[in-house]
């Protein structure tokens, strides 16, 4: 099976509409026809069921949809990391969540900077629960991930340290005057709903797309946030913090593909486990 078939099968499993997945590939509608009825005969079976006004997917399409996007994105992964690995683009990409892990991170490059044979690091500011993704797609070598929050599955990685949480508060709010407080002091905050992450249920609290706008709104009295304890340090005027006894630790991983042969990767992991 040829990468540009399977292009051609996932543009019109996704639309399922010859013709706009035509215009999708810039291409001619008889042409992709024929592409995906030859796919289907060399498979031995049928991938889409066709009338004149509606397309659908058989069994062994769905399948093939969900095989043929994750093998579309590994082509392409390999494609941005073989491109980086030119001689003249000598370099690593390092994928970090913007506005979390600041003091490791620094810490990290100036050791790194020191290393004999270091090689330039682009840093890769990702909103939250991007860097996971970035990673898997090739745009980013190495990354820093937390655990329990974003996905590790796939990835090689190495613990480099566990904090607990912190409340953050409106500064001013009944529950900054305590020395600590447990989740249920939390729940069902009047007038002070939870923050919503991207990818979480729907709910009373503003949806979050980035941490400066999570203390922003924090900070206005709109919301509240349980965040690692390292947030301290970047915590605006407005927001108070205040420890979460019994909320679970959060280990900050470093991590990078399996497959990853890159020399520099390995000296930037060797030095983050240094720290």
């Amino acid at each position: 099976m040829e990468t540009r078939e399977l292009r051609y099968f996932v543009a019109v499993a996704e639309e399922l509409h010859f013709g706009r997945a035509a215009q999708r590939l810039g291409m001619a509608q008889p042409p992709l026809s024929r592409a995906v009825a030859q796919l289907e005969r060399r498979l031995g079976t049928p991938l889409l069921t066709r009338t004149s006004r509606v397309v659908a997917l058989t069994g062994a399409g769905e399948v093939l949809l969900r095989e043929g996007r994750a093998a579309l994105a590994a082509v392409e992964a390999a494609e941005r990391r073989t491109r980086r690995a030119a001689p003249d683009r000598a370099g690593v990409v390092l994928a970090v969540k913007a506005g979390a892990s600041a003091e490791l991170l620094a810490k990290l490059l100036d050791a790194y900077a020191a290393e004999p044979g270091a090689v330039p690091v682009e840093v890769l500011l990702c909103g939250i629960g991007e860097q996971g993704p970035v990673l898997r797609d090739g745009r980013a070598d190495v990354a820093l991930l937390h655990r329990p929050f974003d996905d590790l599955v796939g990835l090689d990685v190495e613990d480099l340290g566990t904090e607990g949480q912190l409340a953050v508060l409106p500064a001013g709010h009944p529950l900054t005057g305590r020395t600590d407080v447990v989740l249920a002091d939390l729940a069902d905050l009047p007038g002070l709903p939870a923050a919503r992450w991207p990818g979480h249920p729907a709910g009373p609290g503003p949806q979050i797309r980035d941490h400066a706008q999570l203390l922003q709104l924090i900070a206005l009295g709109r919301t509240y946030a349980v965040l690692p304890d390292s947030v301290r340090a970047q915590l605006p005027e407005g927001v108070t913090a205040v420890p979460v006894l019994d909320a679970p630790s959060v280990t900050t991983v470093v991590a990078w593909p399996p497959q990853s042969r890159s020399r520099a990767v390995a000296d930037l992991v060797r030095t983050a486990l240094r720290l």
